[in-house]
């Protein structure tokens, strides 16, 4: 997504700073939602998606606090920023517990408040980045997408279960070192016990299956510590 394609969820009961906001985000090629109260704009997002919010603290029906909640109960990752005309050192901590990016205190050059969002837009498409590719793995000729839980090779894709998923990115994470059994019981069973131990093993049998076709991927038991995933190429 480019940054000037963002969609924003502008909420401002002040009808003429709201529009001359929108006019200005919309100039600037992103993608402006406005709504004049703070249930207005809990309506919008629960419609529309959204990369960015905009709130106003004083506000009719619902506050910019409580549109915060509600946006975060649904979103956790979503960046919000604060507009108000408060100044109060224990209103911004406020704003901050309740999951706020930023905080813009009116007035406000519109230029600064451009480069606020921009500079919260970039942190986060590069946040999103790096999860990305943590999550990806290149394990000799298969492609293996943790975030899908698939594993895939010459176009063909086997879908995982959520534990052969996790104990799959765990074996690529410690890649070519031994991983040991209690590691891989406690961080994807949560438990190490014998049961579990030998459930485990049933995953271990399976993941070793799905990676055959690649004769020089192999995912070896080091007997008595654990397992290790080697890639000889």
């Amino acid at each position: 997504m480019e940054r000037n394609q963002a969609r924003i969820l502008l909420a401002e009961d002040d009808r003429n700073l709201g529009n001359i906001l929108k006019n200005f985000l919309d100039a600037k090629g992103y993608l402006t939602t406005l709504c004049i109260n703070g249930q207005e704009a809990i309506d919008a997002f629960q419609k529309k998606e959204f990369d960015f919010c905009i709130l106003d603290i004083m506000m009719p029906v619902r506050d910019g606090f409580s549109v915060a909640k509600e946006v975060r109960s649904s979103n956790p990752k979503i960046p919000i920023m604060f507009l108000t005309a408060k100044t109060l050192q224990e209103d911004k901590l406020k704003g901050f517990e309740t999951g706020a990016d930023d905080y813009l205190t009116k007035p406000f050059s519109m230029e600064e408040l451009l480069m606020r969002l921009q500079a919260i837009l970039r942190r986060t498409e590069e946040s999103g980045r790096n999860a990305e590719n943590e999550n990806t793995y290149k394990i000799g000729r298969y492609s293996f997408d943790f975030n899908r839980q698939v594993l895939t090779i010459k176009g063909k894709e086997k879908k995982l279960t959520s534990k052969e998923a996790g104990l799959l990115r765990l074996l690529c994470s410690n890649a070519n070192e031994t991983l040991e059994r209690s590691t891989a019981l406690n961080k994807i069973w949560s438990d190490d016990s014998y049961f579990n131990a030998r459930s485990m093993d049933v995953y271990i049998v399976k993941l070793r299956k799905y990676l055959k076709e690649d004769p020089t991927v192999e995912l070896i038991n080091v007997h008595g510590i654990g397992f290790k995933l080697v890639m000889n190429n």
